[in-house]
């Protein structure tokens, strides 16, 4: 029998944002590689199997401590996957997409075992975080949710979209963390997806329309599913990557690397979806 390199039979995982799409597919994943999964989510998780589920607002300072301390005891792995699109009010895509899933993170940091890991959803609308530090530094600067939404209300023009903004910091957040993080053996890493075909897809179509989505779908030809997206973050977490942290990945089937390099004009693609 081939070795378990993956390493998930008997550590105890927490999954948040396992309601549905990646955090259900990695919830339901890591349940099957034999983990003890913990689900937290704002809404009741489908997840058989399932060691236990609880709600969690990561608006609400009061809930994510309640949270932490319902589950309970040491944990082996953490996986942030809770997001909001901008649909919704700017303060709470900020909050739910990095003020929120810091301090839930920050709450757990004391029960993770040494050699645990961390992993947090990110996305390509953050992959321009490395110009923007002056801003981020502001923003990253305040220490609870309460400051940052204030800091959020009054630079929200100059902070601009705030899903970028949230997702901007978490990259930031994740590279920031993991020399201070791996003095304990602790390890911390993001993803960068491109979309996925979820629920949550129509909610960008809505903001950034049909041309700018199928431009980042222009790599592989279609959208990632859910699955795709976890299997990475559970690489990520697992014992396979034990030399990795301090990394934002994407996860595009090449979108960023073209872009990067010049092979690949989102511009151009843009225009050539619309017919332009």
């Amino acid at each position: 029998m081939a070795a378990d390199i993956l390493g998930y039979a008997g550590k105890r995982v927490v999954v948040m944002g396992c309601f549905s799409g990646t955090g259900e597919a990695c919830a339901r994943q890591l349940v099957a590689l034999g983990a003890e999964v913990h689900g937290a989510d704002i809404r009741p998780s489908p997840v058989e199997g399932l060691a236990s589920f609880t709600a969690v607002d990561l608006k609400d300072p009061a809930s994510i401590a309640a949270g932490v301390a319902s589950i309970g005891g040491e944990i082996d792995a953490l996986f942030n996957i809770s997001g909001l699109p901008q649909t919704f009010p700017g303060e709470d895509v900020v909050t739910v997409n990095f003020l929120g899933i810091r301090e839930w993170t920050q709450a757990w940091l004391p029960s993770i075992r040494e050699g645990g890991a961390i992993v947090t959803v990110s996305s390509l609308g953050g992959m321009n975080y490395l110009a923007r530090q002056p801003l981020l530094a502001e923003f990253l600067g305040n220490a609870d949710i309460a400051a940052g939404r204030a800091w959020y209300r009054a630079n929200a023009e100059r902070a601009g979209d705030p899903y970028t903004l949230s997702k901007e910091a978490v990259n930031t957040w994740t590279q920031q963390s993991a020399p201070a993080l791996m003095e304990r053996d602790i390890r911390i890493n993001c993803t960068m997806p491109s979309p996925i075909d979820t629920p949550m897809l129509n909610d960008f179509r809505k903001v950034a329309g049909d041309a700018v989505l199928s431009a980042f779908a222009r790599a592989k030809g279609r959208f990632s599913s859910p699955a795709e997206q976890a299997l990475p973050l559970i690489l990520l977490n697992s014992d396979a990557a034990s030399f990795v942290s301090g990394v934002c990945l994407p996860v595009d089937a090449g979108l960023s690397g073209g872009l990067a390099t010049g092979v690949l004009n989102l511009q151009q693609m843009i225009a050539e979806a619309t017919g332009a």
